[in-house]
């Protein structure tokens, strides 16, 4: 792979929810985490476009994918899809009691408070959550980031995914 990583467009990013697993292979995974608890096991990867997020209790698999509309992914069991353009909310019922709720928004910034957004991440992902820092494309541009943080109660989880596309 190369040292550095263009980002596409975010216009074209689509967000999926699949009811099984992905093939990693499928995209272009630049740092990987896994976590596992007594009742699940989570998988977090940041990919070139966003993230694949895989979370698996033994009788329910769920993937959410952020990723360009034209990485090929399957059809089959695609509980979700939405371009990622605006703000969308869904919840979905799942088999065995299980709750599914995601929510996300894209934002253009000015470049000043781009800046400062950029910074709280950076020093955010030093303290806790998962944090990929891409190459930016020549030395004095801003790198893209890539940031997840996970937290466990029980019974739940809730993850938060932060993407910049400068």
């Amino acid at each position: 792979m190369n040292a550095q990583v263009c980002r596409p467009p975010v216009s074209e990013l689509v967000f999926h929810l699949f009811g099984r697993p992905v093939h990693p292979e499928l995209l272009d995974i630049l740092a990987v985490r896994r976590v596992e608890r007594e009742d699940c096991r989570l998988t977090v990867a940041i990919t070139r476009t966003g993230h694949l997020i895989t979370w698996d209790n033994g009788a329910v698999c769920l993937t959410e994918v952020a990723a360009a509309s034209a990485d090929p992914l399957p059809e089959r069991r695609r509980l979700l899809h939405y371009k990622l353009r605006g703000e969308h909310h869904a919840a979905l019922a799942c088999a065995h009691g299980i709750h599914y709720q995601m929510s996300f928004q894209v934002e253009a910034l000015p470049p000043e408070i781009f800046l400062h957004v950029h910074d709280e991440i950076m020093a955010d992902g030093a303290k806790r959550g998962f944090l990929h820092n891409f190459q930016p494309h020549h030395r004095l541009a801003l790198a893209p980031l890539g940031f997840v943080t996970l937290e466990g109660r029980p019974g739940c989880v809730v993850i938060h995914a932060l993407h910049t596309f400068p």
